[in-house]
C-alpha cells in the first residue's frame, strides 16, 4: 500500500479541495496522513473515513501582511517536524503540499531526499491573491519573493495540480514544464450536490413567498468578490422585480461594509445575510433559488479564478450570472451563463433582469451551462487523479495527456497580466 502525506495550511475536513483528494485516494488503496491545523474544538488527532489527521496547533491569522507571513512560517516549521517523524515511521511514497504558500513544499524535505515523490496542488496563484488583497504592484518586492518562491516550489516537486486552464496558463508563462502541470478541477461532491434529493428536500422546506425571485451568492465575503456591487444591482432592479431577494451565505472580513451598504442602498428587505453554513446547507440551499450569482470585480486573481460556485449552481441546475474574465471564459460562453462586466453595477443589473424577463431563455441557457459541468463532474477528476498518482509512481507521468477543455469563448481580450512578471 502506498503512503501519502498531505500538507495543507488550512482545517481539515473544512477545505474541499483537499476533502475531496484524500477521500478519493483513500478508496483507490491508498493511506493518506493530512497534516493542517487544528480549530477551535479540534481534536489534535483523529480519522475521517479512512484518513489519518494530525492536527498542528495553529490557527490562521491574515489581517496583516506580518501576521500572513509568520503565520506561514510558524506552520512551516511544525508541519516540516510531523512529515519529517512520520516518514521516519513509516516511509511516505509521496508528499502532496496544498498551497498557499507555495514554499511548504520545504516540509518535505526529508521525504524527497530518501526518494519520495513531490505533488505540489496550486489551489491558486500566490502572487496574484496577495495583489488582490493587499493592492500592490507586481514590482513590489514582496510580489518579486512570491514569483521566486513559485518557480523553486515548482522545480522542486515532480508533479504540479492546479484547478484551471487560467492558472496553468499563467503557470507555463512563469517557467513550469508543460509536461509536469495537470488541471485537476474543483468540481462539486456529486454525493451532496445532487439535484433531484435536494430539489426534494427545497419542496418540503417551502419558501416563504413561492412568487419571490431568489438570488444567491455562497463563498468568501471580501472585497474582491463585489457583494458591494451585487447589493447596489439590486436596489437598481428591486422596483422592476419587487419580490426579489437576494441571500449571501460565508464569512470574511468584508462584512461589515457589506452590511453597511445594504443599509445605505435601503435594501435591508431584500438582501439577507445568513453567515457561514456547512457544504450541505449551501446545497439545499441552492435548490431553493433561482439564480446564482459571481459578482467579482475585476483583480489579478479574480481575472483568471474560475470559481466553484458556477459548478455548483449548475450542477443543481440553477442558472448563473458571472463576471465576464478569462479565467471563466476558458470554459463557458455566453450562450452558458449570463455574464456581466467586471466593476458595472448597470450591467450587473441588466443581467439579473434578462434572467427574470425571459425564464426559457435561461433554462436554456442553464441547461447548455449544465452540459458543459457534466464533461468536468468529481467523478471523471477523481479518476484521473487516481491515474496521475499510477503514472507517478511507475515513471509515466509523460504518458498522461492533459485534460484542457474543449468549450468556452474564443472572442475574449486576453488581458495579459503575465508579460511584467516573468
Amino acid at each position: 500500500m502506498k503512503r501519502i502525506a498531505m500538507v495543507v495550511y488550512s482545517f481539515y475536513p473544512n477545505d474541499p479541495r483537499v476533502f475531496r483528494q484524500a477521500e478519493a485516494l483513500t478508496k483507490k488503496g491508498y493511506e493518506i496522513d493530512i497534516i493542517c491545523m487544528r480549530g477551535f474544538k479540534a481534536t489534535a488527532r483523529e480519522t475521517i473515513n479512512g484518513v489519518r489527521v494530525i492536527r498542528v496547533n495553529q490557527n490562521r491569522n491574515r489581517s496583516s501582511k506580518f501576521r500572513y507571513f509568520s503565520g506561514y512560517a510558524m506552520f512551516l516549521l511544525r508541519a516540516f517536524w510531523h512529515v519529517s517523524l512520520n516518514h521516519m515511521r513509516k516511509r511516505y511514497d509521496a508528499v502532496h503540499i496544498h498551497n498557499m504558500p507555495d514554499i511548504l513544499v520545504l516540509t518535505a524535505l526529508l521525504p524527497k531526499l530518501t526518494g519520495a515523490k513531490i505533488v505540489l496542488d496550486l489551489h491558486d496563484p500566490m502572487p496574484e491573491v496577495f495583489l488582490a488583497k493587499f493592492g500592490t504592484g507586481y514590482g513590489h518586492p514582496l510580489i518579486k519573493l512570491m514569483i521566486a518562491m513559485e518557480k523553486f516550489s515548482i522545480r522542486f516537486a515532480n508533479l504540479v495540480l492546479t484547478p484551471n486552464l487560467a492558472f496553468r496558463d499563467l503557470f507555463i508563462q512563469r517557467g513550469c514544464p508543460e509536461s509536469k502541470i495537470h488541471i485537476i478541477m474543483n468540481s462539486p461532491i456529486e454525493e451532496i450536490f445532487d439535484e433531484k434529493l435536494n430539489a426534494l428536500t427545497a419542496s418540503e422546506e417551502s419558501r416563504s413567498d413561492e412568487s419571490a425571485f431568489v438570488l444567491m451568492y455562497h463563498g468568501s465575503v471580501v472585497e474582491r468578490h463585489g457583494l458591494d456591487d451585487a447589493v447596489k444591482a439590486i436596489a437598481k432592479v428591486k422596483d422592476q422585480i419587487p419580490q426579489i431577494h437576494f441571500n449571501v451565505f460565508g464569512g470574511g472580513e468584508f462584512v461589515p461594509r457589506f452590511e453597511q451598504v445594504i443599509v445605505e442602498e435601503g435594501v435591508e428587505d431584500y438582501v439577507t445575510y445568513f453567515g457561514g453554513v456547512n457544504i450541505e446547507r449551501i446545497a439545499r440551499e441552492i435548490a431553493r433559488v433561482d439564480l446564482g450569482i459571481i459578482p467579482n470585480k475585476r483583480s489579478p486573481f479574480t481575472e483568471i479564478n474560475l470559481p466553484t460556485r458556477i459548478f455548483e449552481y449548475l450542477s443543481m441546475k440553477k442558472p448563473v450570472v458571472a463576471c465576464k474574465t478569462k479565467g471563466i471564459m476558458d470554459y463557458f460562453s455566453d450562450k452558458e451563463i449570463f455574464y456581466f462586466e467586471p466593476g458595472n453595477i448597470e450591467d450587473l443589473a441588466a443581467a439579473i433582469l434578462r434572467v427574470y424577463e425571459d425564464r426559457e431563455k435561461s433554462r436554456q441557457v442553464m441547461q447548455r451551462g449544465h452540459e458543459v459541468y457534466s464533461n468536468f463532474r468529481w467523478d471523471f477528476q477523481k479518476e484521473y487523479l487516481a491515474d496521475l498518482y499510477h503514472a507517478l509512481f511507475s515513471g509515466k507521468l509523460d504518458d498522461i495527456k492533459p485534460q484542457l477543455p474543449e468549450h468556452g469563448s474564443k472572442d475574449i481580450t486576453d488581458v495579459s497580466i503575465t508579460n511584467k512578471i516573468s
